[in-house]
């Protein structure tokens, strides 16, 4: 970028500034998405290093599972909600995107993640993805994609009927909600693979035990989860 253009990007910036997603503050030239400031900040988890992590934790009983890590902690009102918001209701699947290639750095550093054959993201409904107009875990995938170089299978494992918002549903009610919810399309496809299957944030694990319990009836499956955010 030449001085020309350097002066008119910054007179463009002064105008129409991209905000930090985090924090909503001005970015400088070159940062993208979430300013330095908040990168530092975030509250990392470094679950992907630990295999007893509180997601692998939640899990233990439920479904088998390889490993299990998110890249942050949710709690209310924090830079990690902000997000989470722009990222499912504010059009900015940019957002997940990002931070899949932050996940997925992090998730090189252990050989269970990448030792994956497929990232298949927790599927919406179509009308709900029609609605919003993409699916926010099949960004998170990209950015996994990305930076792991694991390709992503998006259309073999479907929701095949809608649900209630799981937000004030209590943990029982939760499961109950996604009870033959998902299904296979191609079952011959997943044979034998490793599977990582990204969210966008891990609650009770209702809809990844959901969709867990149906990729599990293919013959010599194995899955590992990852998502954007935990909270417990």
């Amino acid at each position: 970028m030449n001085l020309r253009q350097n002066y008119f990007a910054d007179f463009v910036s002064l105008i129409f500034p991209e905000l930090c997603q985090a924090c909503a503050k001005s970015l400088y030239r070159n940062e993208e998405i979430i300013c330095a400031d908040c990168l530092y900040h975030l509250p990392y988890t470094d679950f992907h290093l630990t295999a007893d992590n509180a997601v692998a934790q939640q899990f233990w009983g439920r479904v088998p599972l390889e490993a299990a890590a998110a890249l942050l902690y949710f709690t209310k009102g924090s830079r990690v909600q902000n997000l989470m918001h722009q990222l499912k209701y504010k059009n900015r699947p940019e957002v997940g995107v990002y931070l899949g290639k932050l996940a997925g750095k992090r998730l090189l550093e252990n050989p269970v993640f990448a030792s994956a054959d497929l990232i298949i993201p927790v599927p919406l409904h179509r009308q709900k993805q029609l609605k919003r107009g993409y699916n926010q875990s099949l960004s998170f995938a990209e950015g996994l994609a990305e930076k792991t170089m694991i390709p992503i299978e998006n259309n073999n494992l479907i929701r095949i009927t809608g649900t209630e918002s799981q937000t004030k549903k209590s943990r029982t009610s939760r499961y109950e909600n996604m009870k033959d919810v998902f299904s296979i399309k191609n079952p011959q496809q997943l044979t034998g693979k490793h599977i990582l299957l990204v969210d966008d944030i891990i609650t009770t694990g209702a809809t990844l035990e959901a969709c867990c319990n149906v990729l599990l009836e293919v013959p010599g499956v194995k899955i590992s989860i990852a998502a954007i955010a935990y909270t417990s």
